[in-house]
């Protein structure tokens, strides 16, 4: 018989504000082919609309679907020389140009839509790419962008479609993830489901090191606590006890903030059981999904035909990173993956922390994402708040 686990651990920091929205979750998505190369080039695409999908359902909500195929850990420009500014409505390039020789700006060809961007300057003996990324921060308006040169320096003025959002860097990138990421979160923890407890594992250390939040692992505390690995409990007491014991931990784990949970891969962990996600919802949870898909439409059909039909539970996660094939070395370039995903859906509803917030101080009740009034008893779905007189 399994024996209730409750794991003595101190929260990680201060909770956050309260705010309820009546907002519903989105699917966010990220595709990452690492079978090429472990340092591929990057490039992401902004598919249209789709309506958010929760639970196998959809909701009225329309969100974005992005994908990141190929992410680079290495921004675009390799060598060359910039400088960047965030400012209040819109950022600002300086690009060195060092010994060419530039008359006029009529010899710069600058092309940016949504979020790209292409720079060439026109030489005698050729034309010269400066700058190419597909991939920049975040969305701007290409008809605003303007450019000049001031002294050996070229000056791009790029309009922010999202002006209350600060940009780290211009490109997207590991390190302007990282930082930005942080901000978005903040505090909330994240959960990292899927098959594999090696991939979670992985990634959660990586994830931890860029957003300097402290890494857990489900896996090496129940480990600890039973004195026996995984494999020989479940075989002693049978796979139910140790999903039964994981939600245990999760539940204890729900209540903290600023951590990267490592969650058990199979059947056997709680997150494969779709009557235990109370208290994962407490944080942003990822899906690491492998996948036999070879490019980002195809993997990005399959991750929306998996969230609507729900039938796995892992479809209930807030985001999900395809990957096509599985190296150790592979983990920072989910993580980097699993970081654009989690942007794009904190972009779509900002309140998104809060309302993750407001769900743990009410008890993570299994409410998410349509939070009752305090009083609501989820064994009955019935409010007991007394009535004022």
């Amino acid at each position: 018989m399994a024996v209730p686990l409750r794991l003595g651990l101190s929260n990680l920091g201060d909770p956050i504000g309260l705010t309820l929205t009546s907002s519903s979750s989105s699917l966010s998505f990220s595709f990452c082919n690492t079978i090429l190369t472990k340092s591929p080039n990057s490039y992401s695409i902004s598919f249209p609309h789709l309506g958010a999908i929760y639970n196998g359902g959809f909701s009225s909500r329309i969100s974005p679907v992005v994908s990141c195929y190929n992410v680079s850990l290495d921004p675009p420009a390799n060598t060359l020389q910039y400088e960047f500014y965030d400012g209040p409505s819109d950022v600002e390039l300086r690009l060195l140009l060092g010994s060419m020789s530039v008359q006029s700006s009529k010899e710069i060809q600058v092309d940016a839509d949504g979020n790209s961007l292409i720079i060439k300057i026109k030489q005698p003996e050729a034309i010269i790419t400066l700058m190419e990324t597909k991939q920049l921060y975040d969305r701007i308006k290409p008809g605003e962008t303007i450019w000049y040169l001031d002294d050996d320096q070229l000056v791009i003025n790029l309009k922010k479609q999202d002006e209350e959002l600060k940009w780290p860097d211009i490109v997207e990138s590991w390190e302007s993830l990282s930082t930005g990421v942080l901000q978005l979160l903040k505090g909330t923890s994240i959960f990292l489901v899927g098959d594999s407890s090696e991939v979670n594992q992985k990634v959660a250390e990586e994830l931890a090191v860029g957003l300097r939040y402290t890494p857990l692992e489900t896996k090496s505390l129940l480990e600890t606590f039973s004195k026996q690995s995984i494999e020989s409990w479940v075989a002693t007491e049978g796979a139910d006890a140790v999903a039964q014991a994981e939600e245990a931990v999760l539940e204890s784990l729900s209540s903290h903030v600023r951590a990267v949970v490592a969650t058990l891969g199979g059947k056997h962990g709680a997150a494969g059981r779709p009557d235990k996600w109370r208290h994962l919802y407490a944080g942003f949870t990822v899906w690491l999904s492998q996948s036999e898909a070879t490019d980002e439409e195809s993997a990005k059909q399959e991750a929306i035909k998996q969230a609507y039909d729900g039938r796995e539970s892992y479809s209930k996660a807030d985001v999900v990173v395809k990957f096509d094939s599985w190296d150790a070395s592979y983990a920072k370039t989910l993580a980097q993956a699993s970081l654009s995903a989690l942007k794009q859906l904190i972009l779509s509803d900002k309140k998104l922390p809060r309302k993750k917030s407001l769900y743990i101080r009410l008890g993570c009740r299994g409410d998410w994402p349509n939070i009752k009034p305090p009083g609501w008893d989820p064994s009955t779905g019935i409010d007991t708040t007394p009535n004022e007189s």
